[in-house]
């Protein structure tokens, strides 16, 4: 696995959004601001199954780009491609409640839905670009 540099690592570790790009069906490209966490070497997400995010990970081979820019200097950020080396409904709503801790301080994710499934996705990096 291709590694983040730590001083990149730091910036992951920030409540920054975390830019994530997949491939939508017609092949074009969606962009979703998302919360995330630097995870044991990989990239960790999470979303609610079903949304166009999620299927086009399951439905497009899971080959990913994520852009992280650093809010205290904005010429400095992070691009990290990688592939889903998991997609996980096992300890989605734990996962999201962690997320929620960081980005607004709340102990449990105030969003969520009835009937909603959370899922975390591991992205190992394999590609990595840190700028400034």
């Amino acid at each position: 696995m291709v590694q983040i540099p730590d001083d990149f690592q730091q910036l992951l570790d920030k409540p920054v959004l975390y830019n994530l790009a997949t491939i939508n069906p017609n092949g074009s490209i969606q962009v979703n601001p998302v919360w995330g966490e630097f995870y044991d070497g990989y990239i960790r997400l999470n979303t609610a199954a079903g949304r166009q995010k999620h299927k086009n990970l399951v439905e497009r081979g899971g080959q990913v780009t994520v852009m992280v820019q650093d809010p205290d200097n904005t010429q400095r950020y992070l691009e990290v491609r990688g592939k889903v080396a998991e997609l996980s409904e096992e300890n989605g709503d734990e996962v999201i409640d962690r997320l929620a801790k960081k980005y607004i301080g709340a102990d449990v994710y105030p969003f969520h839905q009835p009937d909603e499934t959370r899922v975390t996705i591991l992205i190992e990096p394999t590609r990595v670009f840190p700028m400034g």
